[in-house]
């Protein structure tokens, strides 16, 4: 046989003993079809570039925070004494019940101010107002969050696998039904996990629940004893339902579905074109931005991805819809 030949007879290959025609890489290859080396050096791209968009100017969501909760609390005594329009003071409370769990979100990644940092303090408070009008605290939102980061996608530990449904329509629907009693989902699947977890910190969470939520009924039973039962459902009950519903279907199923089976770093989360926009979407039409890199602000991770765009296509990511 010449070395021309395209097999070449093997004692070790059994008994057949003739080597496959089809070349192996020298290198495993991963799901992008690309060898370790190739892999590493784009990660390395990667994260130079990602690095240039982390941090800036975070004060706006402090004022944005403090602002819109202030403005909020004193729409209940003027809404009490009929000295607002409770048409506006209803779709200000349906924004800022929205809008709250975005700046929330940026605490609850320290982004404001991590442990040591003067700012620290500004960090927690933010969180911890941000959530009070969607009656969700801020210790239970960040472990929920970031538990939701460790196992994303993972259809027994990440606390909003809940969230997920064949179709928008149905995707709708069960930001409703999941709060409803006795149904495993939302708040409910929260406490539950928690309880689970056993921790010092899960139980503080657990604590603060029950307490924002017995305030939130005392405040509702109170003002419609008083006959004040209509301001009550417009200033925070409906805008409460409202914004949970917005939160649960651009927040967590708009950029995660389909949930099944994509737990790998590149595939956790879509690049996806919202009809609403990029703002009114709260720019979840790059959250796999802020799942590779939870350091970089809401507000900057469109620009992230633009920058990062020929990167993640080269690791498989569908960068089509933008």
């Amino acid at each position: 046989m010449s070395e021309a030949d395209p097999v070449i007879l093997r004692p070790d290959l059994g008994d057949a003993g003739v080597a496959p025609s089809i070349d192996r890489p020298a290198l495993p290859l991963g799901p992008e079809g690309l060898d370790r080396h190739t892999r590493r050096d784009l990660l390395k791209e990667e994260m130079a570039i990602a690095r240039e968009f982390h941090g800036g100017r975070m004060w706006p969501y402090a004022v944005a925070a403090f602002g819109c909760f202030a403005v909020w609390l004193s729409f209940f005594p003027l809404g009490i004494m009929g000295q607002i329009n409770l048409g506006l003071a209803f779709v200000l409370s349906c924004i800022f019940a929205t809008g709250g769990y975005v700046t929330s979100h940026e605490a609850m990644h320290s982004n404001i101010g991590r442990p040591g940092e003067k700012t620290r303090w500004l960090n927690e408070a933010v969180g911890a107002v941000s959530t009070i009008p969607i009656v969700f605290p801020f210790s239970m939102a960040r472990m929920m969050h970031l538990e939701h980061h460790y196992h994303c996608n993972d259809p027994v530990k990440d606390p909003d696998y809940t969230d997920e449904a064949p179709n928008a329509l149905m995707a709708w629907y069960k930001t409703w039904y999941n709060r409803q009693p006795g149904v495993d989902g939302s708040i409910h699947h929260y406490k539950r996990i928690l309880a689970e977890m056993g921790t010092p910190e899960a139980a503080r969470a657990l604590k603060e629940t029950m307490l924002l939520q017995l305030v939130f009924m005392a405040v509702l039973f109170t003002m419609a004893w008083s006959g004040y039962a209509i301001e009550a459902a417009l200033i925070w009950w409906l805008p409460r339902h409202i914004g949970l519903s917005y939160i649960r279907f651009y927040l967590s199923w708009a950029p995660h579905h389909p949930r099944e089976g994509k737990t790998a770093r590149y595939e956790q989360a879509n690049i996806f074109k919202s009809r609403l926009g990029h703002v009114l979407s709260m720019g979840m039409e790059t959250h796999l931005i802020h799942h590779l890199y939870p350091g970089i602000p809401n507000h900057r991770t469109r620009q992230a991805y633009l920058a990062l765009k020929p990167i993640l296509e080269k690791r498989g990511v569908d960068v089509s819809a933008i």
